[in-house]
């Protein structure tokens, strides 16, 4: 019996075994790949957030991109509110700022010692008439005081702003081109109806 010629039959056998297995992996490897490409489809059965939301019919595909414009556009809605909010809090902290109270420092001393304004004495005449006046011009820069009234109503909006955002950003991830238009026209209908009140550093 020729051992050798048995030996050297089975490292073949086995050195071809290895090699469609290796090809086998790098072929399944490649189809994985391929299969994760970022590629638009148009197909209605995309799901959306979880494998239970998934169309199966027209009018379905149809109510879950009208889903889509209103969250796009109640996005647009959040960030007014919150820049509307934020010129509130401000407001009632500037006129907080601004009481006088009898027996305390007049007003010209109070402007005097605030770090958040900047103010000038001037001369106002109208008709022959002149009045001193103080010119108060707030301050751009430089962080508002921690109030337990304004800063946790903030962060609870900012959360909310934030998960609206995130579920927007799973919906054009799906790489549905419905979804994608969809999210695009609500941004552009909650922008034309409010976009006016967003501050410019919220878009």
């Amino acid at each position: 019996m020729d051992t050798h010629g048995i030996y050297a039959r089975h490292g073949s056998d086995h050195g071809s075994t290895t090699a469609s297995s290796d090809a086998d992996t790098m072929m399944m490897e490649g189809g994985h790949a391929s299969g994760m490409m970022a590629v638009f489809q148009t197909g209605m059965g995309t799901s959306l957030y979880s494998s239970a939301w998934t169309p199966t019919t027209t009018a379905a595909y149809a109510g879950t991109c009208i889903f889509l414009i209103v969250l796009a556009g109640l996005l647009r809605l959040l960030l007014a509110a919150r820049t509307w909010q934020e010129n509130r809090w401000l407001d009632r902290e500037l006129n907080r700022r601004y009481v006088v109270i009898n027996g305390k420092a007049p007003l010209a001393e109070n402007l005097s010692r605030d770090s958040l304004a900047k103010h000038a004495n001037m001369v106002l005449s109208e008709n022959g008439v002149e009045e001193n006046v103080v010119v108060v011009k707030k301050r751009t820069f430089g962080p508002r005081p921690w109030r337990m009234s304004v800063d946790p109503a903030r962060a609870a909006i900012d959360t909310v702003i934030a998960g609206v955002g995130y579920l927007l950003m799973l919906a054009v991830m799906s790489m549905n081109v419905g979804y994608f238009i969809s999210v695009l026209g609500g941004t552009f209908v909650g922008s034309l109806l409010v976009g006016r009140f967003i501050s410019t550093s919220e878009h």
